[in-house]
Formats: structure tokens, C-alpha cells, sequence
């Protein structure tokens, strides 16, 4: 199937440069899950052939790729290890946003840009106990006053995802002052920054998504780098890194559905169990659900990049993808589950990892429901205009 999607020579090196260190991804992965702990050697290995500046354009010292790469990348990245997957696309997938008009000074935006070339890596940090999800518009309680011509920052920000080995926060603050929201870039070895280790999840725990704490931290104004409106509508392509990742633990689970088909034979019949028709039709089903996710994602994802001038009438699709796809991720490991039967829960195999990955997925922006009145908003705008 990799065939279909991979369409030139420089996705197919990637994909050459990342085979031996997924391998290596995929026998860490559970210990990782066992542990608790955070893939500090994966992201080493990430950075080590260039994956975190994949996105960062030539003249900063990256690679220039675009989103369809992208994605492409981190649903293989996503069957050896789904949280390092999905902790490495926030950072990538960023950098991508940020190639787009976000107002962002020049110099700041170079600045960062260069840091990253160098290997820092960025994530935004929105999340925060009183508000639940960012999306749904909650007002930040991260305060951001203005003294002198200094901005001083004090909050709390949960889920921030790959915390231990970050290196800049995108912090978003209430300017108390200004009654409005603001973005600050801030370093990580800022005085009054420290992580607090709270993640603690039976699903993706290797993300190290802990919270962030600022106290008091004082940032110069050039670092105010976004003050939104409130009335953009850009959509968010890169926010596709998701679903990317949870097709890529569904893969996984399929992978291993096939093999254990093909070799387990139990003395009840003649030959492997890949032979029954109730096994076969439970596989034909998981290779149409993945065959029409697999399009739904690419295909968006080139309109993405193709059709600029149209991004604001794509944005159901964004959405409707991630919807479609984590679920239908979830209803293929759901149904290799099944043709494993109960092997499938023992702590040593990795389908109870998938399982417990995937539904994370329900959780990540945007979710169902947010999805469905959207899809329905525009349906009825489109109607009235027609």
C-alpha cells in the first residue's frame, strides 16, 4: 500500500533514512509504556538525521518539506511508536504553522527559525485546568501584565507535550491590561520557567505531556508574537499530524493481526487461522477501513497544499478527517482485537498498547462533536446559498 502514497524519490530516501532507528523505536516500545517514562533516545535519533527540521525551510538550515511529506513520515514513525510520534509532529507540524502570515516580527521569526535549525525543539502550550480545551474558547487563566517595557507572565499550562526535552514554549496569556489574548515565544531556560512531572495516563503516557509552570517569568515585548482577533478562519493543516498518528498505530495493529493469522494454528483446525472466513472477513474489513482512511488523509492533505486560494472551504474536510480517521483507527485495532482474541490483552503484547493508544485520539482537537456542527453549519450556509 506504501506504493500508492509515496510519489518521489525524496519521500522514498526518508523513508530509507528512518527504517533502522523505527526498528530500534519499535523494540524500546515496551519498555517506554512500562516505564512510564519519555523516549529521550527516539527524539535523539529524530534529531540525529535531520526528522526535526523536516519542515524548516533550506535557508535555516532544514529540509523544506511539506505537509503531505509530512504525514506521509509520521504514520510510519507512528506504527514503531505512537507517542514519539505524536510528540515529534506537535514540534514539526509547528513549524509548518508557522511558515503561514501569523504576524510574527521578522527578526523573532528568524530568530526561532535558526534556533531551530540548530536543534531546538518548540511546542504551544494552551492547555490549562480551568479552561479544558483550548479550542473550545475558554479564557486563559495564564496572566501577562505589562511593566515597563517588559511583559511579566505568570500561569499553569497542562499537556504540554514533550516536555522534558523542549526547548521553546509558545505560551498563550491574558493581557490583563488589554483585556485580550496574546502569544508569547518563551525560552525554556527563562528565570520562573520549570516543568512539573503530572502526566500520568494509561494511553500515550511516553509523550511527557506535564505541565508547565510560569512564575513571575519576565519576557521582552518583541516575544508578544501573536495577538489574534478572533476572527481568523486559516484552518490548520498541519493539525493532520493526529489522525496521521493514530493510522499509524492502526497499521501497527494490522501488522501484527496479519502475522499472527498466518502462524498461529491451534489443534481445532488444519492449518492457521488466517484460513477461517470469519478471520478473513475481519481482515478484508480493517484493509478497506485503512485503504479509505489512508486516501481520505492524502488526498486532503495535497487539496491542502495544492489549492491555497480555497483553504477556507477545506476546513470541514480537516476536520472531518481527523474524525474519521482516529475513529476508524480505533475500529481496526478493535477488530485485530478480535482475531487475536484474548492473547491480545496479555501486558506483553502490544495490541493492549495499541488499544490504549488510540483512544487517545478521541481526545485530541478537534473533537467529534465540534466536528459534526461544523460539518453541519456549512451544510446549511451551502444550502441557503444555493
Amino acid at each position: 500500500m506504501d506504493m500508492v502514497f509515496i510519489k518521489n524519490e525524496e519521500q522514498q530516501k526518508w523513508l530509507d533514512r528512518l527504517k533502522p532507528i523505527l526498528a530500534r523505536f519499535a523494540e524500546r516500545a515496551f519498555e517506554l509504556d512500562e516505564s512510564r517514562g519519555f523516549p529521550f533516545e527516539n527524539v535523539q535519533d529524530l534529531k540525529d538525521i535531520g526528522y526535526t527540521r523536516l519542515t524548516l525551510p533550506k535557508k535555516y538550515g532544514g529540509s523544506g518539506m511539506g505537509l503531505y511529506d509530512f504525514l506521509l513520515f509520521q504514520e510510519k514513525i507512528a506504527e514503531a511508536c505512537g507517542p514519539t510520534a505524536l510528540s515529534i509532529g506537535w514540534h514539526v507540524g509547528i513549524v509548518l504553522q508557522l511558515l503561514e502570515d501569523r504576524g510574527w516580527k521578522k527578526e523573532v521569526l528568524d530568530e526561532t527559525f535558526f534556533e531551530i535549525g540548530k536543534g531546538a525543539l518548540i511546542n504551544r502550550a494552551a492547555s490549562e485546568p480551568v479552561t479544558g480545551s483550548p479550542t473550545r474558547g475558554g479564557k486563559p487563566a495564564t496572566s501577562a501584565k505589562k511593566k515597563n517595557d517588559k511583559w511579566v507572565i505568570s500561569g499553569r499550562k497542562t499537556f504540554t507535550t514533550m516536555a522534558p526535552v523542549l526547548d521553546l514554549f509558545l505560551v498563550s496569556a491574558w493581557l490583563t491590561d488589554e483585556n485580550r489574548l496574546g502569544w508569547f515565544l518563551i525560552h525554556r531556560n527563562t528565570p520562573g520557567v520549570r516543568i512539573e512531572k503530572t502526566w500520568d495516563m494509561i494511553s500515550m503516557q511516553g509523550t511527557g505531556s506535564e505541565d508547565l509552570v510560569l512564575e513571575h517569568v519576565i519576557v521582552d515585548e518583541k516575544y508578544l508574537v501573536e495577538q489574534p482577533t478572533g476572527i481568523e478562519k486559516k484552518g490548520e493543516g498541519w493539525l493532520l499530524h493526529i489522525p496521521a498518528c493514530y493510522l499509524g498505530i492502526a497499521s501497527a495493529a494490522r501488522n501484527y493481526a496479519v502475522a499472527f493469522a498466518n502462524s498461529y494454528s491451534p489443534n481445532s483446525i488444519k492449518g492457521p487461522i488466517g484460513e477461517l472466513p470469519n478471520v478473513q472477513r475481519l481482515l478484508g474489513e480493517i484493509e478497506l477501513e485503512l485503504l479509505q482512511a489512508r486516501h481520505f488523509l492524502f488526498s486532503v492533505a495535497e487539496k491542502w497544499e495544492n489549492l491555497v486560494e480555497h483553504r477556507e472551504e477545506l476546513m470541514p474536510q480537516l476536520a472531518a478527517v481527523k474524525n474519521a480517521v482516529t475513529n476508524t483507527s480505533i475500529s481496526v485495532v478493535d477488530k485485530a482485537m478480535r482475531i487475536v482474541g484474548a492473547k491480545s490483552l496479555q501486558r506483553t503484547n502490544p495490541l493492549q498498547r495499541y488499544y490504549r493508544a488510540v483512544r487517545a485520539g478521541l481526545h485530541n482537537p478537534p473533537m467529534d462533536d465540534a466536528t459534526f456542527t461544523l460539518l453541519a453549519r456549512y451544510a446549511l450556509v451551502s444550502s441557503n446559498e444555493n
